[in-house]
């Protein structure tokens, strides 16, 4: 495989194991229950697939956020930085490769596992 090859796979395993440890994780058994919040929301009769949606959505955005600013590779608007990030793909030992992976952000949505490019986080009605 060559570098290019090298660094989609990386991305592709980075983003899926984002969605399936940071997002889609909130769908395990017992997840909403560790959550305090959660345990009162539904004790109050709130719809668990509803509040599971809204968890997931707000994993999503948090993600997505984090990402971003990886990309963006700065500290953007701080004038008291001195240097920035850079993303790189990684040997199986851990050494830098040297392949950036840019725009992580961009592609998250199409990394769903699920195939659905994230659409069930913001559908209205029952959870499906």
């Amino acid at each position: 495989m060559d570098d290019t090859g090298s660094a989609q796979a990386t991305r592709s395993v980075l983003l899926r194991g984002l969605w399936r440890d940071a997002i889609d994780g909130w769908g395990a058994p017992g997840a909403l229950d560790q959550l305090p919040a959660a345990q009162r929301l539904l004790a109050a009769g709130a719809d668990r697939d509803d509040l599971l949606r809204l968890v997931r959505a707000v994993a999503y955005e948090a993600v997505f956020a984090t990402l971003d600013t990886l990309d963006e590779g700065g500290p953007g608007h701080d004038p008291d930085a001195v240097g920035g990030w850079v993303v790189v793909a990684t040997h199986t030992d851990g050494s830098p490769t040297g392949q950036v992976l840019p725009g992580l952000h961009e592609d998250l949505l199409a990394a769903d596992p699920g195939g659905r490019d994230g659409t069930d986080l913001w559908q209205q009605g029952p959870a499906t």
